[in-house]
């Protein structure tokens, strides 16, 4: 199986924050979730993965390593904030992308607008914010893109038009030459259409395998308070404790070891991510 991208030690340092050193891969043809709680590295690594942050390490796309290719022409970017400006009309936005991609499709990209049914006579900044990003994505589908990098793109969007985007992603990997890394903490996106999971958590990549090894590599545990000293073998990865219950996140484990009198679920995408490191 291909990797479309291969990262090896990536490292950036701020004064209050380390991202890695992170080494991982990325399979093309397939949808790659990217999760994590907020600040713990998901947009500094996808910033490092654009070329719009300086970092130590190597990045490779398709072999080669992005500081020396023009790779981002073959990139379709969906970011949380809008790389438009906000007094660009709908002509500018195209005549800009005209003069900023070699493989630009005018047709296209206005056949999505229609798709989308965009205004074309308003300005970027009076479109609401699931319109602006129904726009970006009619502009990283209209330059013969096979990687679309999203950062977050279904924050504050409804769930009509979220699976209305999901739909569009699964519809672009049919084609396996395309591939797709989808940041997000609306997990129950990523349950539906993910293939692989990275996992990040205080700057480290903690997983990055398929989904199903990522669900099944964890277990939740709960029961009575005064009952947790049962799990004293065990390697608690995260916990939730009140004054009555307790809910802890373990690796994945033989049941028959566990108490009877304890509950074991196998958790989603979300519970992992929220419970872990708690």
């Amino acid at each position: 199986m291909t990797e479309k991208i291969k990262v090896r030690n990536l490292e950036k340092k701020y004064d209050n924050f380390i991202l890695g050193k992170n080494t991982f891969n990325i399979k093309k043809g397939f949808i790659t979730g990217f999760i994590g709680k907020n600040g713990m590295g998901k947009t500094t690594t996808i910033k490092a993965l654009l070329s719009l942050i300086n970092y130590d390490g190597e990045i490779l796309i398709d072999e080669k390593n992005i500081k020396n290719s023009n790779y981002i022409q073959n990139v379709g970017i969906i970011m949380d904030d809008s790389f438009l400006g906000k007094d660009w009309s709908i002509k500018l936005v195209n005549e800009a992308m005209k003069l900023g991609y070699e493989n630009w499709n005018e047709n296209l990209f206005f056949n999505y607008l229609k798709k989308f049914s965009i205004d074309t006579k308003k300005k970027v900044s009076e479109l609401s914010r699931g319109m602006n990003i129904k726009l970006m994505l009619s502009i990283a589908l209209s330059h013969n893109a096979n990687l679309l990098i999203l950062d977050e793109p279904t924050s504050g969007l409804d769930p009509s038009m979220r699976d209305e985007l999901t739909d569009i992603l699964k519809d672009f990997v049919e084609n396996e030459e395309n591939t797709v890394l989808f940041s997000t903490h609306i997990t129950e996106d990523l349950e539906k259409i993910s293939d692989y999971i990275i996992f990040i958590d205080n700057g480290k990549i903690i997983e990055n395998c398929t989904k199903d090894e990522f669900l099944n590599k964890y277990l939740i545990i709960k029961g009575e308070k005064e009952k947790i000293n049962f799990l004293s073998d065990f390697e608690i990865l995260g916990k939730k404790i009140n004054s009555i219950s307790f809910e802890v996140l373990v690796k994945n484990i033989d049941k028959k070891v566990i108490s009877d009198e304890l509950i074991v679920e196998k958790p989603n995408i979300n519970e992992i991510m929220v419970l872990f490191g708690r």
